[in-house]
């Protein structure tokens, strides 16, 4: 696809979401006034250059979401985020409060997910699931979007419920990320939840939940980047598993990554680094 027929596409997608969602969204990016690029800077979203193995440490959010996980495992990964100064540890919620136990009074916060991994939740119940979490000790909220209502196009559905977590979050000073899921997606469905996300008040998009059919790709990255704008972030998450690969979604425009394989991934920033002197 060229540039162009791109830009003729998020186009098209604008028009349609301006009618199907109905509020007074600018005219010119199809997201409530007082949300558009132009009047809001919304955090998360600066660009980061991450030119030592600790400014990109601090780009990652430490992520263990597997479900055997144990809570030898969660120590161990909070042992990690401290000793690596992670963005973040990325845990489910049932241990949301033994990470932020292990790690109060540190820069590194915890992240947790929401709906996840289905985003099948009903919006009353994913909010509510954000109050918990939030309210144990999370930082940051990854919220997988409600796929289903994606697919049927029922775009009020998602621009309330991200509504409604992003408004739970603003009581604890939180940031809101949105998981896409973007290996479900077709380009405008992309497209346009990116433009809902971003309208609806989130902070970040994000790329998957890692437990679907695929992971971050460079092409997605740089769409989301495209149809967002500078003022929201963008975390690729899903498949990164070396530096190589992660300087390849930060080129593209990631200001997150969500990764269990950070360790590994630092190191050979680091060795890279030394070479390159």
């Amino acid at each position: 696809m060229t540039g162009e027929q791109l830009e003729a596409t998020i186009e098209r997608v604008t028009r349609r979401l301006r009618a199907d969602v109905g509020r007074d969204w600018c005219p010119c990016h199809a997201l409530p006034r007082g949300r558009c690029p132009g009047t809001e800077q919304t955090a998360g979203g600066q660009s980061i250059e991450a030119p030592t193995a600790a400014g990109l440490a601090r780009l990652i959010d430490h992520t263990l979401l597997r479900p055997e996980a144990a809570r030898p495992d969660i120590v161990r990964l909070c042992q990690e985020g401290l000793a690596f100064a992670f963005a973040t540890v990325c845990v489910n919620p049932w241990w949301v409060p033994e990470a932020a136990a292990r790690l109060a009074g540190s820069p590194v916060g915890v992240c947790a997910v929401v709906g996840f991994p289905l985003g099948a939740l009903p919006p009353a119940l994913k909010r509510q699931e954000a109050a918990a979490v939030l309210g144990d000790g999370a930082s940051e909220v990854d919220m997988v979007v409600n796929l289903g209502a994606v697919k049927s196009g029922e775009w009020p559905v998602v621009c309330a419920e991200i509504e409604a977590v992003v408004a739970e979050a603003a009581r604890h000073g939180a940031l809101v990320k949105v998981i896409l899921e973007t290996a479900l997606l077709g380009l405008e469905e992309k497209i346009a939840v990116a433009l809902v996300a971003r309208g609806a008040g989130a902070s970040f998009v994000k790329t998957s939940t890692g437990f679907g059919p695929g992971g971050a790709t460079v092409d997605d990255v740089r769409l989301l980047r495209r149809v967002v704008g500078s003022a929201m972030g963008v975390k690729a998450s899903g498949g990164i598993r070396d530096a190589s690969h992660a300087a390849a979604l930060l080129d593209a425009g990631a200001t997150r990554l969500g990764t269990s394989a950070g360790m590994v991934i630092v190191r050979e920033w680091e060795v890279a680094q030394g070479r390159s002197q």
